[in-house]
């Protein structure tokens, strides 16, 4: 008899668990939909901080619109030069569709935009940038992956804003989109200053 009793109390228990993590699953993505909190907009710990030191060899065969070849990337946190960094790949899709906002934003005068090539062959990432433009003063290639590490990187794309001290000031994880830029990248560059001489 108290067998017979205990059975019908731990049906009830498991029959509204699926119920409760429903339920709770349910409270958390309402909270995101009224939030207004961006899901691309994630915290990092770099921001305010010193950029990492980053030197990287560049793409071979790149060259910029003289015939120059396109330097690597020797980035020197504190040298005075604003910079936006890019973390890109040809294998990524997301980086294609930012690429025009990249290619806009590559006629400010403020800022040199430069890139990390991350995990990517040179040969793609050459004909990446011969079919679509590249706005890249500098591109450092990371094969292996590692110089990201010391940038916080979760994935491809993301972008960097570095101000004149070598801080970073702003950063936007997944592509850039005209959202991103207006609301994020310019209010960011907006507190730098004037133009870099």
């Amino acid at each position: 008899m108290n067998e017979a009793t205990q059975r019908p109390r731990r049906r009830p228990l498991l029959v509204m668990l699926p119920v409760v993590v429903f339920a709770g699953l349910a409270g958390v993505f309402l909270y995101q939909l009224v939030s207004g909190h961006d899901p691309q907009v994630l915290p990092s710990a770099l921001i305010g901080k010193p950029a990492p030191e980053t030197r990287l060899p560049p793409l071979a065969g790149l060259k910029d619109a003289s015939g120059a070849p396109v330097p690597g990337l020797d980035l020197v946190p504190g040298d005075g030069r604003v910079r936006l960094v890019n973390v890109f790949a040809s294998w990524c899709v997301p980086c294609r569709q930012e690429h025009p906002a990249l290619m806009a934003l590559s006629k400010d005068p403020r800022f040199e935009i430069v890139a990390i090539n991350y995990k990517d062959k040179p040969e793609n990432a050459l004909a990446f940038l011969s079919d679509f433009g590249n706005p890249f003063d500098a591109i450092g290639t990371d094969e292996a992956g590692r110089s990201t590490i010391d940038w916080g990187v979760y994935g491809v794309p993301e972008t960097f804003l570095v101000g004149g001290d070598g801080t970073i000031l702003w950063k936007q994880t997944g592509p850039l989109t005209k959202a991103g830029v207006e609301g994020g990248l310019l209010p960011a560059l907006a507190k730098i200053g004037s133009p870099q001489s």
